[in-house]
């Protein structure tokens, strides 16, 4: 969909330039979790097609002074979080809320915001609708409405984007319009690749930073569903100190027999292990910095490429290119065409088929090597909150890691990229590629202040981070409100919480879903000891924080503290709405969720 409700400034005429040396075209991304960066990437491929000099950047990989001299630019934003900016737009964010720039110092740029969020969360695209409104302050100039892109809509992002990319390119088209001598390259015809490979003996080199594993252990009863671990990594003391909050970042890999499976099947197993190294096509497109070089495909598919993740559109634009059978020909131009993309959704991401079973499925395409970097997108780092303390385990990182496996109407079944490689890896015989990310959520600065917990399932996780740092400084008022299924299944930490109520450290409230003919969930206990949570938040002034999955548990959490403010404060809906405000607003309220 489009947004309504921001003015839009009408681009002048004299603005518009036939000039090749004049298509210049900024893309700048804060990507999460690699969607926003796959969608700018888009644009640059259609920005190609219309003759414009591209360049993309994360926009913390942005030279930001620089800004003050571009004239066109497309701003993609993910978000994270509660409504958070993603990490790598934080600095370039910091740098725009600067309260000394002029009102007037981005009055040269013409500019397009595209949101990606889910409808569900309360501040749904924050981070882009806040960027909208500080370009406009600073005296940029939008060239039509922000667009809403909606997790929730059945075609994904799609559903807003394509709409909106439609109308963003009729607006640059008219103040930016082609010679007489040119034209819009059509999608029939292949662009030239950003990169080349070319061949290097040179030995291989490593430049990663690693952490050892010394403890990978079901929490889970193993007739549970669910396997969740407890992993424990050993670092030394030139690692970045971590606090409580604070979020582990891990590059997986692919599993060794998957990628021989996978080389097998494109009939590269000739040249699997030859060395070569990646050359930019175009000076503004760069190679991660964080890959090695030189590299083979053996060592580029195992560590940084996601060749078994559910391909995006654009995989199916390139392939269409290098297929030789009609049939495959036809299907790929219907999955590429506006009316065939409830087909592609129903082929592709409602199954979560992967890039390897299309690749059997369409069994005639041929990928030239150049092409591979196109196509197949980069393994993107995983987060996790850290679930211990620095202080209790020092030279220690610890985590609590659900295992993702589920299934869909295919049948083989589902497994995430990097729970899948942590689940089977053994300790004391390998190390995993870790970076520190600074947390969402702090505790409060004295000890004497109560705090909240609510962490069902792996939310937990970071409250045993909290837990462990405030009784280390000797807080006893912690109050822990858990859920889970069964007692005897899935309780996490249940030895470690005895301890602490043993020694008058902390009080633990549980609910226990499945073990009773009545679902129990953290709500439900929350209202239950409505007293004691008022006196708790209001009498004593206490912090309260929320982590879990991000379906139902935190409106429902935040309906209880609603309920709690009424009935134990005397307040009505109104004034139990703007007191929950407050508490956001003065961070005694902190969630994060995912």
């Amino acid at each position: 969909m489009l947004a309504k409700d921001e003015s839009v400034e009408k681009l002048s005429s004299h603005d518009a330039s036939s000039d090749l040396s004049n298509r210049h075209l900024l893309i700048l991304y804060g990507s999460q979790t690699g969607c926003a960066q796959d969608v700018a990437e888009r644009i640059s491929r259609q920005a190609r097609r219309r003759h414009f000099k591209v360049r993309i950047h994360s926009m913390d990989d942005y030279e930001r002074e620089n800004l003050i001299n571009e004239s066109l630019v497309i701003f993609i934003c993910s978000t994270t979080g509660q409504g958070d900016e993603p990490t790598n737009m934080r600095k370039f964010w910091k740098y725009l809320l600067r309260k000394n720039l002029p009102n007037n110092i981005l009055n040269q740029m013409k500019f397009a915001v595209f949101g990606l969020g889910d409808s569900s969360y309360v501040r749904y695209n924050w981070p882009a609708k806040k960027l909208f409104k500080r370009l406009l302050q600073l005296g940029a100039q939008s060239m039509l409405p922000r667009g809403d892109g909606d997790d929730q809509h059945y075609l994904g992002i799609d559903g807003a984007l394509d709409p909106w990319l439609k109308k963003l390119w009729e607006v640059i088209m008219e103040n930016y319009p082609l010679a007489p001598s040119l034209e819009v390259l059509p999608d029939d015809i292949l662009l030239y690749p950003l990169q080349k490979f070319e061949e290097n003996n040179e030995k291989i080199n490593n430049g990663e930073m690693y952490a050892r594993l010394i403890k990978n252990e079901r929490i889970t009863a193993y007739d549970h569903f669910q396997d969740v671990r407890h992993i424990e990594l050993a670092i030394d003391d030139t690692e970045p100190k971590y606090y409580p909050g604070d979020v582990a970042v891990i590059r997986p890999k692919n599993l060794s027999e998957d990628v021989n499976e996978f080389i097998m099947m494109m009939n590269l197993s000739d040249v699997a292990d030859d060395t070569f190294i990646l050359v930019p096509n175009d000076e503004e497109h760069k190679i991660p910095s964080h890959w090695e070089s030189p590299l083979t495909l053996r060592k580029l598919f195992k560590d940084y490429l996601d060749i078994f993740s559910t391909p995006r559109r654009s995989f199916f634009e390139f392939l269409k290119f290098f297929t030789t059978n009609e049939d495959h020909i036809e299907k790929l131009k219907e999955f590429c065409s506006a009316e065939g993309q409830d087909d592609l959704y129903a082929y592709n991401q409602r199954v979560r088929r992967t890039i390897a079973e299309v690749l059997q499925d369409f069994s005639s395409a041929k990928i030239p090597l150049d092409y591979i970097l196109d196509m197949f997108p980069e393994i993107q780092p995983r987060q996790f909150s850290i679930s211990s303390s620095s202080k209790a385990h020092p030279g220690q990182i610890h985590l609590t890691v659900a295992i993702v496996k589920y299934k869909t109407k295919l049948q083989k079944e589902r497994e995430g990229v990097c729970t899948k490689w942590i689940s089977g890896l053994i300790p004391d015989e390998c190390s995993i590629p870790i970076a520190i990310s600074r947390g969402t959520m702090k505790l409060p600065t004295s000890t004497s202040t109560p705090i909240i917990l609510i962490g069902p399932g792996t939310g937990v996780s970071v409250m045993r981070a909290f837990l462990e740092e405030r009784i280390h400084d000797g807080a006893t008022e912690n109050y822990l409100f858990f859920g889970c299924r069964n007692k005897d299944k899935d309780y996490y930490y249940e030895d470690q919480w005895k301890q602490y109520i043993d020694a008058g450290q902390l009080k633990v409230f549980v609910a226990f879903s499945r073990d009773q003919d009545k679902k129990i969930y953290v709500q439900d206990i929350l209202k239950e000891n409505a007293q004691l949570v008022w006196d708790i938040v209001h009498e004593r002034e206490g912090y309260i924080y929320v982590s879990g999955r991000s379906d139902k548990m935190p409106t429902n959490v935040m309906d209880a503290f609603r309920y709690i403010f009424i009935s134990e404060g005397g307040m009505n809906e109104e004034d139990a709405e703007k007191y929950i405000k407050m508490l956001e607003m003065t961070r005694k309220y902190q969630q994060e969720v995912w």
